[in-house]
Parts: C-alpha cells; sequence; structure tokens
C-alpha cells in the first residue's frame, strides 16, 4: 500500500512538472519566437534537457552512478530546480500584466476603414468616376492573433511577450545567482545567549558552535567543508556540535572533501550526531569515519563534562535499521539536578526531550526553509523552523544550516554557524 501511494504521488508531481514546463514553453519559447527560428529550436531544445538533467541530479546518487557523472549532472540539474521554482513564480505575476497589455493592445487596432478624399460637388453626379474599392478593415482579433498570423499586430504582440517573459526571466535569474552567492560564500556566524536554570556559575558564558546541514557531495565539496572550519575555528568555541546531515553520498567518494574537519579546534572537543541524510548515505561508514577525523560520535550517548551534561540521539531515519533515538540509553540513568544539553538533528523530537528533562535542544535539519516560500511548508512539519523556542522547561535552538540541499542556492534563509552561549542565573 505505501509503495502504491507513493508511486501516485511521484506520477502526480511527474504530470505537474510536464504541465508547468509545456505552459514555460509556450509563454517564453513559443510566444516569443518565430516558428522555425534558431532561437525556437534552442529554447525547445532546453525545455527538454534542463528538466532531464534535474531528474539526473536527483536519481544519480541514489543509483550508484560514478561520482563525476553525479558532479557533472548536479549543477545544471540542480540550478534549474530553483530557477524553474521562481521562474514559475514571476511567471504567475506576470500573467494578469501580459493579459492587461494584451488587451490595450487589441483597443488601439483600428475598427474601421479610414475615409477617401471628398468627391468634388462641381462634378456631375453621372461623370464622377467610381471609387476604388477599399480594403476591408482588419478585425480587432487580429491583435490577438497566434504565431502564424502576419503584420504590425504580431510584432507588438511578441513584443509584449518578450518583454513579459524577460523581465521575469531576470527576476528568476538573479534571485538564484544572489542566492548561490550567498551559499557559496559560506555561512556567517550568529550568537544566542541561552540562560539555563541548572546550569553552574563556572560554566557561565561557555560557548557551543552549533553546525548543521553542511551537506557535503556532488556540488558542495572540499572548499566548501574547508569555509566552515575556518569560520567555526575563529569563533573559538569551547565546543563543537555538529547535529546531522554533513553529508550527501558515500565515504569512498566524500572522503577527501570532509578531511578538513580534522582541523576543527575546541576545548573540549567537537561531537557529532546522525541526520537523516546519513542514513541515505549509510550512516556507520560515517560514524567510523568522523571518528578517524577527530570527533566524537554520540550514538544515544552522553558525555559527562565539567558543569553539565552533552546528550546526543541518533535521528529517527534509521528507526527502519534498527538504529533510531533511543532517549532512556542516552538521558534515562542521568543526574537530574545537572543541565542537560541534547544534540538531536530533528526538531520534532523536542517532545521526548521535555519527557527526559533535558535543558536546551540543538537541532537543524530545516534550512530555514532554504528556499522562500518553503519555510511554509517547513512550519507544516516541524515545531520550530529556526532560531529559539521554549517547550515547557525545555528550550530548542534550530540552525538553519551551513550548506544547502538539491540546489546550492538559499532565498529568505541565509545558511549560519550558531555560537551558543550558554549562561547561568547565578552570574
Amino acid at each position: 500500500m505505501t509503495i502504491l501511494v507513493f508511486a501516485l504521488v511521484a506520477l502526480a508531481v511527474c504530470a505537474l512538472l510536464v504541465l508547468v514546463h509545456r505552459w514555460l514553453w509556450i509563454r517564453l519559447v513559443r510566444d516569443t519566437t518565430a516558428p522555425g527560428a534558431p532561437t525556437r529550436r534552442i529554447g525547445t531544445a532546453l525545455a527538454i534537457a534542463l528538466p532531464l538533467l534535474s531528474v539526473a541530479a536527483l536519481t544519480t546518487g541514489r543509483a550508484g552512478a560514478p561520482f563525476r557523472l553525479q558532479q557533472t549532472v548536479a549543477w545544471p540539474g540542480y540550478l534549474w530546480l530553483a530557477v524553474l521554482l521562481y521562474l514559475t513564480l514571476t511567471m504567475l505575476v506576470a500573467e494578469p500584466i501580459r493579459a492587461l497589455l494584451l488587451r490595450r493592445l487589441a483597443h488601439r487596432v483600428p475598427s474601421r476603414a479610414v475615409a477617401g478624399p471628398p468627391v468634388p460637388q462641381t462634378v456631375p453626379r453621372a461623370a464622377a468616376p467610381e471609387p476604388a474599392p477599399e480594403p476591408a478593415p482588419a478585425p480587432v482579433a487580429a491583435a490577438t492573433a497566434g504565431p502564424a498570423a502576419t503584420g504590425p499586430a504580431l510584432t507588438r504582440r511578441r513584443f509584449v511577450a518578450r518583454a513579459v517573459g524577460g523581465a521575469a526571466a531576470a527576476v528568476a535569474v538573479g534571485t538564484v545567482a544572489t542566492g548561490t552567492y550567498g551559499v557559496l560564500r559560506g555561512p556567517s556566524v550568529r550568537r544566542v545567549q541561552v540562560p539555563l536554570a541548572k546550569l553552574p556559575r563556572a560554566a557561565h558564558g561557555f560557548r557551543i558552535a552549533v553546525v548543521s546541514d553542511v551537506h557535503l557531495g556532488p556540488v558542495l565539496g572540499r572548499a566548501h567543508a574547508q569555509r566552515i572550519v575556518d569560520t567555526v575555528n575563529r569563533t573559538q568555541p569551547d565546543l563543537i556540535a555538529i547535529v546531522g546531515d554533513l553529508v550527501d553520498g558515500s565515504v569512498p567518494d566524500l572522503g577527501p572533501a570532509a578531511e578538513p574537519l580534522r582541523r576543527l579546534a575546541a576545548r573540549h572537543g567537537s561531537y557529532f550526531v546522525t541526520g537523516n541524510h546519513e542514513y541515505f548515505s549509510g550512516a556507520q561508514q560515517w560514524i567510523d569515519h568522523v571518528r578517524e577525523l577527530g570527533l566524537t560520535p554520540l550514538e544515544n550517548a552522553r558525555r559527562a563534562l565539567p558543569h553539565f551534561d552533552l546528550a546526543g540521539v541518533n535521528d529517527i531515519q534509521g528507526e527502519p535499521e534498527g538504529s533510531g533515538p533511543d532517549f532512556q540509553a542516552a538521558l534515562g540513568d542521568r543526574d537530574r539536578t545537572r543541565a542537560a544539553v541534547l544534540l538531536a538533528h530533528q526538531p520534532v523530537v523536542i517532545h521526548d526531550a521535555v519527557r527526559h528533562g533535558v535543558d536546551l535542544q540543538l537541532s537543524g535539519h530545516t534550512h530555514g526553509g532554504q528556499l522562500w516560500p518553503g519555510n511554509y511548508l517547513a512550519e507544516l512539519a516541524n515545531p520550530t523552523v529556526a532560531g529559539l523556542e521554549r517547550y515547557g522547561d525545555t528550550q530548542l535552538y534550530v540552525s538553519r544550516g551551513a550548506g544547502a540541499w538539491g540546489p546550492p542556492v538559499r532565498v529568505g534563509a541565509p545558511s549560519d554557524i550558531t555560537v551558543v552561549e550558554l549562561a547561568s542565573y547565578q552570574a
């Protein structure tokens, strides 16, 4: 039954994408070019090739294709998905403008023929030459004729299509270009102070660098990892917490890209918990590999630090493999008079954290929505999309993430590394 539902949803999504691409082809290619023109052939070819590249970008990794092939199709395929989103939105906004311009154009076409010169009254009526027949006036509908029409009205119609389509394309491409630059430039640093009632005065000002959703893969590689390491180390944190979705691929393919993580430096060490994408990529191999890089995996485990407990749980994606989150193992037998900080990839486990007396949960997963208006969809699936919120006696901080999944683009949700500074009420 589950497979059938998945197949029906996939079929509906594919049908929708086909319809959207055909509509965009009509508005941006057919309506703006002459039949048989080279530009129309190029536009038609792109309308076929770009969605195929997007499908390839989404499927080659799961299909086990060579990593070089994944890298080849990833950039154009994923970027087209981002352009497609904003091109569709801008064209929807532009559609009523286009209709209004065409309506005004139709009203400007003459509705009757222009009268000829008057016949002199001195010429006898019988001798007056018969005027030449006037051509029939062009119907108003000619202003809205299709590509087969000819004449000035067609030129004006095509001009409107090009102006509207060109403006929409410029907005879409400019938005994606800006969002891509933001990702490739690297994450900014956010600083958040979180007071904890149980935190002793000696731990006041303890700084945790929270890194989530790096998504090393065929698009974001070693250079991206190095930017993150440099940014984290500049903050001089007391502890580093990588809260899942570090990679999108296998250790043989991405091991070199993750190598800069070896240079992460913090007085109390660097810790790692799995995200859902680790289970798509082979969680155990990455747990073993990050340990080789000097990080400490917290697999449903806890570490007693000098002034508080640090715990971590596996991601819920591990449940089918029998390695999902186990709060009892991580928190069940601890001393509840001590403050507890929990690393958990997905914010949805906050209610388990509340039941186990966690003071602060650090999460990622949402990307803050990544591509507006994706934040509204993220709100439907997550209790908190980004930032700090309180649930009972437990506080939840959700990072927007340091990378990007799929399109290396962020719009309305810039990437970040957050330095969480713990504060004691006794200070």
